[in-house]
């Protein structure tokens, strides 16, 4: 039973992030509540404060046949859906957040703003650290356009495995750029 386990995102009342992961513990239902270390200056002392890295977010290590019990946990809104189905998440990535936690704290999440014909970086996945031009941006993904061996790729990449690269001024000057972007 546990080969058939995945990660999936759970959405949450806001707020309420590390009391479903308490309710699901009890449930005996594995939970993780990704948590940053902020230090808080109050008038008369600092504190270091626990606070979810991801508001009204809460991620699930089930199966599908727990995802009932799970929908009916106090705070739990629904699964977050991908493509019509809930959303799985890699082992890899999680286990990415909690290593990241355990080296940092006081961590910014900060949403990347992609925009049409800006170059990007793919910065995770199958075609990681390879870069291209965005042709399209739709609400999750972006289209990237990736010249290779003469061929032009595109492909659809989520908007979270991309990374903007600043264009140099020695590239802005370029012909063909000044001819397509201008």
């Amino acid at each position: 039973m546990e080969a058939n386990k995945k990660w999936y995102a759970v959405y949450t009342r806001p707020r309420w992030e590390k009391k479903v992961a308490d309710l699901l513990v009890k449930k005996h239902i594995e939970s993780y509540c990704p948590l940053n270390k902020i230090v808080r200056q109050w008038a008369d002392r600092k504190k270091l404060v626990l606070e979810p890295l991801f508001t009204s977010y809460v991620f699930v290590h089930t199966t599908p046949q727990e995802h009932l019990a799970i929908k009916q946990t106090d705070g739990i809104l629904n699964f977050v859906y991908w493509l019509g189905q809930p959303a799985v998440i890699r082992d890899e990535e999680i286990e990415a957040v909690k290593q990241f936690l355990d080296e940092y704290h006081d961590i910014q999440l900060e949403k990347i703003h992609v925009n049409t014909h800006d170059r990007v970086r793919i910065s995770s996945g199958p075609l990681m650290a390879r870069e291209g031009d965005v042709i399209e941006v739709r609400s999750k993904t972006v289209k990237v356009h990736l010249p290779t061996l003469g061929y032009a790729l595109t492909a659809e990449v989520e908007k979270t495995n991309v990374e903007v690269i600043p264009i140099s001024t020695s590239y802005r000057d370029n012909y063909f750029y000044n001819a397509l972007f201008k």
